[in-house]
């Protein structure tokens, strides 16, 4: 077995272990996760907060607009959300691999 098939096959099981994770283990979350909102509760301040800028958002409270099972609608946020940290995590990924190659091609004595 080639050292790249090793690694992809560790990457997959990983992706596969995130969306599971994400999906389904958001399944038996809390419904009340936020503990800063519960102590803000118990020491009389909990009425001052604000809803954020993107209160309402797509995913806003772990959640996705539409959805009405709270469970069904926590686990599909999950998933977006890996989804989503891989996409840009591998863009970021690919643009620092091309750029260390423009780098090493570059002719000697010349910065870039």
């Amino acid at each position: 077995m080639t050292r790249a098939r090793r690694t992809g096959g560790f990457l997959l099981a990983g992706l596969l272990l995130a969306l599971l994770v994400a999906g389904v283990g958001s399944y038996y979350a809390s419904s009340h996760p936020d503990g800063l909102e519960w102590s803000a509760e118990q020491e009389g301040f909990g009425d001052t907060a604000r809803d954020s800028a993107v209160a309402g958002s797509p995913l806003a409270d772990y959640a996705v607009t539409g959805v009405d099972d709270a469970r069904l609608s926590g686990g599909l946020a999950g998933v977006v959300g890996v989804a989503a940290t891989l996409v840009l995590a591998g863009g970021v990924t690919l643009l620092v691999r091309r750029r260390g190659r423009d780098r090493a091609d570059a002719p000697a004595g010349r910065t870039g």
